[in-house]
């Protein structure tokens, strides 16, 4: 019998996850490595664990993770809305506990392009009057 696993996929600026929930001991595999060492700051793996401790399930689910793009944060981010979604599909009573605490919204904001004439994306040449 094949074993019961609940998918999401998290985004969050260039930061893809492909999140999977597998019931077990609570363990976060990142990438093939533990969340201790992928990732290196406790405040982002606080980050990683909000829709878990949300919804009580800390210790219930092992989370394993396939994400790629962006930089630590992008992706820890990433990892909590994949972490989420996938939560919705273990028990959909989660979804008022998950929305007021602001964890279904993809967050929006990206990098903004480079224009032309500027040195960034907003940032003009130096000004002088000489």
């Amino acid at each position: 019998m094949a074993q019961v696993q609940y998918i999401g996929t998290g985004r969050r600026k260039s930061s893809v996850a492909r999140v999977r929930l597998v019931p077990g001991n609570g363990s976060i595999i990142i990438n093939d490595r533990e969340i201790t060492e992928y990732i290196p700051f406790e405040a982002l793996r606080e980050v990683v664990k909000q829709p878990l401790n949300a919804t009580e399930t800390l210790g219930a689910y092992n989370v394993l993770v396939n994400v790629k793009g962006g930089g630590y944060t992008g992706q820890a981010g990433a990892i909590r809305h994949g972490i989420a979604r996938a939560l919705l599909q273990v028990d959909p009573e989660y979804r008022p506990t998950l929305k007021r605490a602001g964890l279904l919204t993809r967050d929006a904001r990206m990098k903004e392009r480079k224009k032309y004439g500027l040195k960034g994306a907003r940032r003009a040449p130096q000004f002088s009057k000489r």
